[in-house]
């Protein structure tokens, strides 16, 4: 029987600089809270918790009564840093309330992440191209950094890549190593995690090089962690990777394009994500505003394209799979809309329910992990 869920959706609440010299006028007022029902992809409005800055990315402690939020920002109280802030989710979903905040050490973080023991929270600095780790304390909030590491490097896009930007963070299954795709130095930076201290050393053998100029942005490993997807933002590609054992040595094995044949339209990458059943994997275009869909080998974890669908909306940015696999929501970040499509279980294509909401520059969807609504 299917019942409600609630989803988190981060926005940009003030304007920010992007690397690629653009400036986005955010919009939104803070983290918004929805129902979505889980029999037709529909979604009702629940409320929203004001005065959080840029909260671009959210994760969620294992308890589901915690959230964590990231604040893209350039400067915080005359420092060259952005925060990274806990909070406690309250008895009305969208009642957040602030246990406290650390600086990231880096400017405009762009991404955060649970380890696996969920004891330490891992940030992403985009512009400034670092990662710092936090533990969380018995509460939830978070603690004194226990790493800080800072990349330096380039790659060949004078204007994207003129330093580095990490991009991303992300643990591997058996949570020995943080993977950290840079996309200013086109390669996937490995660190062996030490879960008992929260520290990090550098693993150079076992990082993960990339094709000049495809900016690396994100990674997600199939359900069977026998391979790993890689999303390349400036080349529009997914690279798929091999794991070695319970290792992150990873083997390219295929790198294939996420745009259509014949388009030559300006487009960049932004998300990637895996049905729970490791059957089908999408990735979104900005630019050429869609979907891509693509059928897993599940032998070989080999894509095969499937095709495209429009996002009905301009820049999407984020985009998420209901825990069921049944339903795909795209945040379009420049139309100020979400849309639902329904995946078709045999094909993985992707049809629009009819269901879409209107939220303001909306750059992250995240489904909280428990039920915190009746079923029906």
């Amino acid at each position: 029987m299917h019942g409600k869920r609630i989803v988190y959706i981060g926005t940009y609440t003030e304007p920010i600089l992007f690397g690629t010299g653009q400036v986005l006028q955010g919009k939104g007022k803070g983290i918004y809270a929805y129902a979505f029902d889980e029999r037709d992809g529909g979604m009702e409005y629940l409320g929203m918790t004001e005065g959080i800055v840029n909260p671009s990315y959210i994760a969620f402690g294992v308890d589901g009564a915690t959230l964590y939020a990231i604040n893209e920002m350039k400067t915080w109280y005359g420092q060259p840093t952005g925060t990274v802030s806990a909070y406690r989710i309250g008895a009305k979903p969208s009642e957040l309330r602030l246990l406290n905040l650390r600086a990231t050490m880096g400017t405009d973080p762009c991404h955060l992440v649970l380890d696996r023991s969920q004891r330490y929270v891992a940030v992403a600095n985009f512009r400034t191209g670092s990662i710092a780790i936090y533990p969380l304390m018995a509460d939830g909030s978070l603690g004194e950094h226990t790493a800080f590491v800072q990349h330096t490097g380039s790659s060949v896009d004078p204007k994207r890549q003129a330093g580095p930007h990490a991009h991303a963070v992300i643990f591997d299954p058996y949570n020995r190593y943080l993977l950290v795709p840079d996309l200013g130095i086109d390669k996937v930076v490995v660190y062996a995690f030490d879960a008992s201290t929260g520290s990090v050393v550098l693993e150079e053998a076992k990082s993960i090089p990339v094709a000049a100029g495809a900016g690396p942005r994100s990674l997600e490993y199939h359900p069977s962690g026998k391979f790993a997807y890689l999303i390349n933002e400036l080349n529009s590609t997914v690279t798929v990777l091999r794991v070695t054992g319970g290792t992150p040595l990873m083997e390219e094995f295929q790198t294939i394009s996420t745009l259509p044949d014949g388009y030559s339209g300006a487009s960049t990458c932004a998300d990637i994500h895996i049905t729970p059943s490791g059957e089908f994997l999408y990735a979104s275009n900005r630019g050429h505003d869609s979907l891509a869909i693509f059928a897993i080998d599940a032998k070989t974890g080999a894509l095969t394209p499937k095709g495209h669908v429009s996002t009905l909306g301009k820049i999407p940015r984020n985009f998420a799979i209901d825990p069921s696999g049944r339903f795909v929501l795209a945040a379009n970040q420049d139309t100020d809309n979400i849309v639902v499509f329904g995946i078709d279980e045999k094909s993985g294509l992707l049809k629009y329910t009819g269901n879409q909401i209107e939220v303001p520059t909306p750059v992250c969807v995240q489904f909280a992990p428990y039920q915190r609504t009746a079923r029906r």
